[in-house]
């Protein structure tokens, strides 16, 4: 069994907070399995109803009065007694259900059981609906299993997760065997991804042609999203997502419309793009005209990078021959787009997308920066070099040594060991896994009325 970060995080929700909680986060991530697991841990009782699997459970929302009628109907329903304060109901695939998503906040409040609520394309299906339940919703978002998760499932140790976070901490360098197997692991990651059903099927099987066939399936499940959830605008969706792979692999790996039609203009598209940003399943990354706080201020929304949610199934959509290129220890062979792609998906995991943007920065006169985040109360340039020239970085020297943006440290994600020159850390990709967003601290100010 693959454990997850998120089961801690529900633990504690659920020991500590009356509300009730939604989880967000692209189809085949872990959402359900991860309910599952922990309410059953937590809670006497758990009841799951499914509005697809059983779609006869819309009625007990329908003309309801009052929560009474609700709780009436859901005992009938579940043929089960409710047993107060011990009872966690979870309904799944709840985008099928708007009604129930509204009569949330009536549940809360008459306080007899806790609830828990899931399921896919919830950023496109409810995205009118989250305002809603205010003060009486919590929201988590699941992402795939991130480097740590991957490398705890494989059996790296704690230890040795502790040993690669002290040597980020302390800017030292990794032990020289535990460094290579380290980014063994890497090279399998890039590959298998983080979708819970394929770490466990490679996890059982180690079999990667086996892994290929579960991915491709989920690629398929998409495909079968897109086309059920938005039918206007379903042929302009699928065509944006089968060009992820290529576009990433073109030289400046920006997503040039004029690939969909010669004549294309982003108003037509938009759409589409935000369509699979909402579905969780792709990863827009934003250009910023400027490397200066607020970046959100700075987005230029028609010129971006779009990635993939899980690097796996990047792979998966350039075909099975690149398993061999991603296995082997050649150090010449440029990983690009990949490496990209998995520092994309590792920043939005670690919370540097909450505002659902990630950003990096491109102009004519000094080139382009791979990511651009907030970190410290600063902007951190971010630049991926897979290759072995990784200390060649034209645009992020002449951004440093710019005293206007006064930016105090860059990293570049490597394949080489821990080392610092003058304000550029230089970090092994696999410690992706110690870059998070900080935690928001409590802002105290005291207002003094007195007037003399």
């Amino acid at each position: 069994m693959v454990k997850r970060k998120i089961y801690n995080k529900l633990e504690n929700f659920f020991q500590s907070d009356n509300r009730a909680l939604l989880v967000t986060g692209a189809r085949q991530v872990g959402k359900t399995f991860s309910i599952r697991e922990v309410g059953k841990k937590i809670f006497k009782n758990f009841v799951e109803i499914n509005f697809i699997e059983k779609p006869d459970a819309l009625e007990i929302f329908s003309d309801v009065s009052d929560s009474q009628e609700i709780l009436l109907r859901l005992s009938a329903f579940t043929h089960r007694k409710l047993v107060p304060g011990k009872t966690l109901i979870f309904f799944d695939e709840v985008q099928q259900s708007k009604e129930m998503v509204t009569a949330i906040k009536f549940l809360v409040d008459e306080g007899s059981y806790r609830y828990v609520m899931s399921g896919s394309l919830l950023g496109v299906e409810l995205k009118d609906l989250r305002s809603v339940p205010v003060g009486y919703m919590a929201e988590y978002e699941m992402y795939p299993l991130d480097l740590e998760e991957f490398a705890l499932a494989l059996g790296i140790g704690e230890n040795v997760i502790a040993h690669l976070k002290d040597c980020y901490e302390r800017r030292v360098p990794v032990d020289s065997f535990v460094h290579a197997r380290m980014l063994e692991m890497v090279r399998l990651y890039l590959l298998t991804g983080g979708m819970p059903a394929v770490v466990q099927k490679y996890l059982d099987t180690n079999n990667l042609r086996s892994v290929l066939d579960v991915q491709r399936g989920i690629i398929q499940t998409y495909k079968r999203d897109i086309t059920q959830y938005d039918h206007e605008h379903k042929l302009q969706i699928e065509e944006i997502y089968n060009l992820i792979p290529s576009e990433l692999d073109a030289k400046n790996k920006r997503f040039i419309l004029k690939e969909l039609d010669s004549k294309a203009r982003f108003s037509r598209y938009e759409s589409g793009l935000l369509w699979l940003q909402d579905s969780g399943v792709a990863l827009p990354t934003y250009n910023v005209s400027e490397p200066c706080l607020p970046l959100l201020l700075n987005k230029q929304r028609n010129l971006f990078k779009l990635f993939a949610n899980d690097v796996g199934l990047l792979a998966a959509m350039y075909g099975a021959n690149i398993q061999i290129k991603l296995l082997s220890q050649n150090p010449n062979i440029n990983y690009g787009a990949i490496f990209e792609n998995l520092v994309a998906q590792e920043l939005t995991a670690h919370g540097f997308a909450a505002d659902h943007n990630l950003y990096y920065f491109n102009s004519k006169k000094q080139g382009e920066l791979d990511f651009i985040v907030e970190h410290d109360g600063a902007v951190l340039p971010i630049e991926v070099k897979s290759g072995k020239d990784y200390e060649r970085h034209r645009a992020l020297s002449g951004v440093m040594s710019d005293a206007a943006y006064d930016i105090p440290l860059a990293v570049v994600f490597c394949q080489d060991n821990v080392q610092v020159k003058e304000r550029v850390v230089y970090l092994p990709i696999y410690m992706l896994m110690f870059l998070q967003r900080e935690t928001a601290t409590d802002l105290i100010y005291h207002f003094d009325a007195q007037m003399g």
